[in-house]
This record gives structure tokens, sequence and C-alpha cells, in this order.
């Protein structure tokens, strides 16, 4: 097997950046707590997990297969606070810096695209880092994730993690998480139905066609009144929650498309020295960056990043973290 290539799913780990810092900014006062995590989690990147192959995956725009189905598909997510809207654009600059290629297309969520290249990739295989439960349905001996650790870092998730986890196989996530809903999506699931009975139910059936063939076999008859009225709703589930392998029209993944270069040193150097990161500065291998304060983004879809958000500037704070729980 060729080498590993590694997709991130970008707005999984930004958020998770976001929440793992709080109120930290610039010398002149622009927000940058995400931008100093996911400097740590790009650290962490090069020196735990070196591959030459890997890209950071966008959502991008609203599914329209999704919303054709349930309209009010993430309706309850709040919006994108501004002070992280505002590093959303330092943040690409940032990873492009460290020579990832930025991957995305409008109406594509980032887990339709991550199952889609490790689809498309069948050669290689595919470590995907998200904490996404969805993404576990392409799980097999070829694609793995890796999943933020109880205590810190990462822990491996492959098909023996996913029963220990969930009590079903990676071919069963996709009726498990129907019959459960996730409230983060605004899908509703069966009413009265938790993880252990979805479990159960799978490991007595196999699959949900078995299941719903089979009603009459399940002793318990308020469980199955509740399946038989909530089989339309389960049906619709299915829909939302199955990845969308098909690539975005026009696009075919090759190993091309996500060679990752070596990062630039001396212009993360000279970015964080324009952000206040002293802290990453002293752990980059340059300490003086040239005269460049760009970066040439790698965008297979040269989708431009989104326009800052302006903001109040705050005071200046402290700004140099030796430690972070997040890893």
């Amino acid at each position: 097997m060729s080498e590993s290539v590694l997709l991130i799913d970008s707005y999984a780990q930004i958020y998770r950046s976001f929440h793992a810092v709080r109120d930290l900014t610039s010398a002149d006062g622009t927000p940058i707590n995400a931008v100093f995590a996911l400097a740590r989690f790009l650290l962490k990147l090069e020196s735990d997990f070196p591959s030459g192959l890997g890209a950071f995956v966008f959502d991008k725009g609203k599914p329209p297969r999704r919303m054709a189905i349930l309209p009010d598909y993430k309706a309850n997510r709040p919006p994108m606070p501004d002070a992280l809207r505002t590093q959303i654009p330092i943040i690409r600059e940032m990873i492009a810096l460290f020579g990832w290629p930025l991957i995305e297309s409008e109406g594509s969520e980032a887990d339709d695209l991550i199952a889609s290249i490790a689809e498309g990739l069948p050669q290689h295989e595919i470590t995907i880092f998200s904490a996404d439960k969805d993404i576990a349905q392409v799980i097999d001996d070829r694609v793995t994730m890796m999943v933020p650790g109880f205590t810190g870092g990462f822990r491996k998730r492959d098909a023996a993690e996913v029963m220990e986890r969930f009590g079903v196989r990676p071919d069963q996530i996709i009726p498990y998480l129907a019959l459960l809903g996730d409230s983060a999506d605004n899908i509703p699931g069966v009413e009265g139905i938790g993880p252990k009975t979805a479990a159960q139910l799978l490991s007595e059936f196999d699959t949900a066609e078995n299941m719903f063939a089979s009603l009459d076999k399940i002793p318990k008859e308020k469980l199955r009144q509740k399946l038989a009225d909530s089989k339309e709703i389960f049906f619709k589930n299915v829909e939302l929650i199955r990845l969308d392998k098909t690539p975005p029209e026009g696009i075919v993944w090759e190993k091309s498309m996500f060679l990752k270069k070596t990062p630039d040193w001396a212009k993360l150097a000279e970015f964080c020295k324009r952000y206040s990161l002293k802290s990453i500065l002293k752990e980059l291998p340059v300490a003086e960056p040239p005269a460049v304060e760009t970066a040439d983004e790698f965008d297979l879809f040269s989708a431009p990043a989104p326009a800052p958000v302006p903001e109040e500037k705050k005071p200046e704070q402290k700004n140099d973290y030796e430690q972070l729980s997040l890893f």
C-alpha cells in the first residue's frame, strides 16, 4: 500500500481550536486564539504524522441534496462567532504556509469530500482527522480515523474501535445513527431509542431492511410500534447520514492534488512575528523570516478565503501559552 493520505476535517479542528484557548489576541488586538491552537496542531502533525500526501478539507455552502430532504438541516446551529470568522483567512494562510493543499467545493460538506477522496484513491491508505461519528461509515482495512483522545492527543479509530465504542460495525454506522438521530445536525431520531437499543437491534437483525421486515420478532410491543411509526423518518435519516462518495462535477481525484509541500519555515517565522505567536516562533527551525509576508495557497477549486469581519480591538493580552490541553 502506498503512502498514507492525511485528510483533516478543517472546521471540526478549527472550532476545537477556538474553544481550547480563550481571549487571546495579537499585539494589535486581532483575535488569534484559534490561530494559536491550530498552529500547535499543525506542528503536531509535522512531528507525529509525517506524510507527503494530505489536505485540509473545508465545508463550503449548504448541501443541496440534504437541504432538499430536510430543509431544517443544521438550522439549529448558531452562526460562526465573529471572533472566529475574523481568524479564518489567517488560518487558511497558515495552513498553506505549512504546505497543505486546501480542498473545498461549493455545496459540498467536508465529510462528503473526505469520503469521496477515500473512495477515489484506492491505492492509498487514508487517515482522517475528525471527531465526526458519521465518517466512521467509511472505515475499513484501508481507511482509519484519528479522533480526539480522552486525555489529550489522538487515538486511532479502526473497525475494532468502532465496535468497541458503538457496538456496531462501520458498515452499520448509517442505520445506527439513523435510529439515534443527530441533535447537532437537527436530525430527529426514533423516539425512545438510545445507543444501547440501537446496537442491540443491529446486532440481532444485521441490517435495517431485515429489522423492518421482521418487526414481529421484536418481543417488546412498544419498541415494535415505535419502529413501525418511525419507518419514514428512519429512511429519511439514512439518506441524510449517508456520505456522498461522488466527486464534485468535473473532478477526478489524483495523487497530485494531495502533494504536501515542505513547510516554509522562514515565512512561518514572519507570520508568527506578525501575529505575536511567540511560543510557536520558538519551535520553528528558523528564527529570521524573509521580507515576504503572504503565502501562495493551493486551493483545488480556486475559492477565495472568507472576508474577515471587522471586530473591535481589545487590549493586548498575554499570548505566550506553553501548555495546551488540546494536545
